[in-house]
């Protein structure tokens, strides 16, 4: 199941809106037979891929799976039946697939062909592969994550508005990976005008995430990198008052998408409703403190990736991630759960869960 999980990452980045799956055929002796996994959404399945690498007669092998194998015709035909057509008598699986469409569906077909299911194998790690998908699935909403830098003071700017750059080249990669990693990146109307970037992804083979700026009152420049037609999707929420009297001309491929106001600001809740919508499935969130806290007081936010630079900036007056909470107890404090630290030398990555959604269900 391990190796499972590590040929689904392979896909990462490719298979969106469909899972991270791998699939590995072993033998009674557990010797590997063949392996494959799903590269890209469209394509084949892991399993598929995993039966045309084997070069043996495959009747009586085990499987092991990631994730509940589909019982439906999709984009390609039913997983399920391709494992019975070739005579495997067990299959391991990591998680019931909560597709409706799916959960659960898939394993009594293949109980019903007399085949071995062993189901909940790594269970959590599977889940945890699969954060995106799963709350997709379950929710009906995309998941949501932060990615923030700051020092160790928690500044991820000086009070002059100088950010460049708090964190190494490596971590900075890393950033790169994550923006390949969600299908869309979120920034706010600010960041546009004072740093104009271009919010794309420069890895090699890398895949451009939806550009989405929030910005209520059409404030950005038409002519700003964010707007380059490089071919990646591009996305304005804004409000309708805005729309009605706006006087600029932004390019035929940004597409203008209005959202309800709440005071002075965007409703984030129908923001991201209508985003789901148009089959954004997860959304990186690079802001300022301004957007990052909007996002956690509306409770929107899954995770946090949260760079920590060995430096200090030491003065109240420079920016935090986070602002405007007026929290007076420690007892108020917002608490996080831990999930894993990354060293990018000199830098730390930290990474949070806001909720830890229980998936022993799946099992």
């Amino acid at each position: 199941m391990k190796r499972c999980i590590a040929l689904a990452k392979r896909g990462t980045g490719f298979t969106t809106p469909n899972p991270l799956v791998g699939a590995v055929i072993f033998d009674d002796d557990f010797n590997i037979v063949a392996e494959g996994y799903h590269k890209k959404y469209g394509q084949a399945h892991a399993e598929v891929n995993a039966v045309k690498n084997a070069n043996c007669d495959l009747k009586g092998m085990c499987i092991a799976v990631n994730l509940e194998p589909c019982s439906h015709h999709g984009k390609t035909p039913p997983c399920a039946d391709l494992i019975i057509k070739n005579g495997f008598k067990k299959v391991v699986i990591g998680i019931k697939d909560p597709n409706p469409i799916v959960a659960g569906n898939g394993i009594k077909k293949l109980e019903d062909a007399g085949i071995e299911v062993i189901t909940g194998v790594l269970g959590k790690e599977c889940a945890h592969l699969n954060e995106i998908f799963l709350k997709n699935q379950i929710e009906k909403k995309p998941f949501i994550a932060i990615k923030t830098a700051t020092t160790l003071d928690g500044k991820i700017a000086c009070k002059t508005g100088d950010s460049k750059w708090i964190t190494s080249e490596k971590a900075r990669q890393k950033v790169q990976e994550l923006r390949h990693e969600y299908s869309a990146i979120i920034t706010g109307s600010n960041t546009i005008i004072k740093d104009n970037p271009s919010l794309n992804c420069r890895l090699k083979n890398g895949v451009n995430p939806t550009r989405i700026i929030v910005d209520s009152k059409l404030k950005t420049d038409p002519k700003s990198n964010v707007y380059n037609n490089d071919g990646t999707k591009i996305i304005i929420l804004t409000s309708q008052s805005a729309h009605d009297s706006n006087k600029k001309q932004y390019p035929n491929h940004v597409e203008l998408v209005i959202c309800k106001e709440k005071g002075d600001y965007l409703d984030l809740n129908d923001a991201i409703k209508k985003l789901f919508s148009k089959g954004i499935p997860s959304i990186l969130v690079e802001g300022g403190a301004g957007l990052n806290s909007a996002f956690i007081k509306e409770k929107l936010v899954d995770k946090l990736y949260h760079f920590v630079a060995p430096k200090i900036l030491g003065d109240k007056e420079s920016i935090s991630f986070v602002d405007g909470f007026s929290t007076k107890k420690m007892s108020e404090a917002l608490q996080l759960s831990f999930s894993k630290s990354t060293l990018f030398h000199p830098d730390i990555l930290n990474e949070y869960y806001f909720t830890t959604p229980d998936y022993s269900n799946l099992n």
